[in-house]
C-alpha cells in the first residue's frame, strides 16, 4: 500500500465526496471533523455512510474516515458500511487509539487506524502512539500543534521542526508509516513541491492535501525519478555480486557502497514498485 498522497474532502459535500477520487489522491479522508461545521455534522455523517454503502462506487483510492475527537456518533457509519481505515484527530496518547480501536472491534472488524498527533501531549506521546496495535501511521499536523504551544507559523518550519522529526521517526522505530502535514497555500505549487522533497528528506512517507490541485506535485514528489531508481537497481545488482564474493563494501559509479546507502537503495525500489502499482 502506497500513501504518498491524503487529501480531504469535506463530508457534507456529496457532490465532491464522490468526485474525490479523481484527483489521483492514494488515499481519500472523508472528513468529519474540522472540514464539517458543528450544525452539519449529522448531514455529513448521513452524506458519507450512504456513499460508502453503495456498491456503484469503487474506487482505486484507500478511503478512510476522518472521525471527531468524540467519535461515537461517527461509529454509527460502521453499521451501514466500512471504510478502508479511520483517521483519528488529536491524538494526545496511546490511550485514545486503543479506545477507539476497542469501539470499532464492537461493531465487527478492527480498522487500521491513522493517528494525527497535533498537540504537545501528542507529539511526547508519539512514540506509544505509534506502537498502538490499531496504528497504522502516525500524521504530523503543523498547524494545530503550533496552536497549541502558542508558536507563530513560518514559511522555514523551525518553530515545529522538533516535532516533526519526533513524529516521523517514532513513526519508524515502530514500523508504520509517517504523513507529513498539509501545506495550507493552495495556489503555491512551487512552495508544495519543496516542502514535500523536505518531508521526503526526513524519512516521511507521504503528505496530507487540502485540495486536488495538490495531490499531483506530492505525488510527484514521493515517486522516484528514473535516474534514482537506475542507481538504486545498480547498487541492489552490484550488492548481489560483492555478497557471492564475500565482500560488505563495493563500488558503483566510482562511489564506495555500504550499508546506509544500500537500505536507500532499497528504499527506492520499494516506493518506485509501490508507485507503479
Amino acid at each position: 500500500m502506497v500513501r504518498r498522497s491524503v487529501m480531504f474532502t469535506p463530508g457534507d459535500r456529496p457532490e465532491m465526496l464522490r468526485k474525490a477520487p479523481d484527483a489521483g489522491a492514494d488515499v481519500i479522508v472523508f472528513d468529519l471533523e474540522d472540514a464539517v461545521a458543528p450544525d452539519r455534522k449529522s448531514e455529513a455523517r448521513e452524506s458519507v455512510a450512504e456513499l460508502l454503502a453503495d456498491t456503484g462506487f469503487d474506487p482505486d483510492a484507500e478511503v478512510c474516515v476522518r472521525v471527531n475527537p468524540e467519535f461515537e456518533d461517527d461509529l454509527a457509519i460502521l453499521d451501514r458500511a466500512r471504510p478502508d481505515g479511520l483517521m483519528l484527530p488529536k491524538v494526545a496518547g496511546a490511550d485514545d487509539v486503543d479506545r477507539l480501536d476497542r469501539r470499532v472491534r464492537e461493531r465487527g472488524d478492527p480498522l487500521p487506524v491513522l493517528a494525527l498527533v497535533e498537540s504537545a501531549p501528542g507529539v511526547l506521546d508519539a512514540p506509544r502512539i505509534a506502537a498502538a496495535e490499531a496504528t497504522d501511521a502516525l500524521v504530523f499536523g503543523a498547524e494545530d500543534l503550533a496552536a497549541d504551544v502558542g508558536a507563530t507559523r513560518t514559511r522555514e518550519g523551525t518553530e515545529v521542526l522538533y516535532a516533526r522529526e519526533r513524529v516521523v521517526i517514532a513513526a519508524s522505530a515502530a514500523d508504520v508509516e509517517a504523513i507529513d502535514t498539509v501545506y495550507t497555500d493552495i495556489e503555491d505549487v512551487d512552495g508544495l513541491a519543496e516542502e514535500t522533497r523536505f518531508a521526503l528528506r526526513l524519512g516521511y512517507d507521504g503528505k496530507m492535501a487540502i485540495h486536488p490541485a495538490q495531490v499531483g506535485p506530492i505525488n510527484g514528489a514521493f515517486t522516484p525519478d528514473p535516474e534514482e531508481v537506475e542507481w538504486a537497481e545498480r547498487v541492489l545488482e552490484a550488492r548481489e555480486a560483492a555478497n557471492r564474493e564475500g565482500r560488505g563494501v563495493f563500488r558503483v559509479d566510482d562511489e564506495m557502497i555500504d550499508a546506509p546507502l544500500i537500505a536507500q537503495a532499497e528504499r527506492i525500489v520499494e516506493r518506485a514498485r509501490a508507485a507503479d502499482e
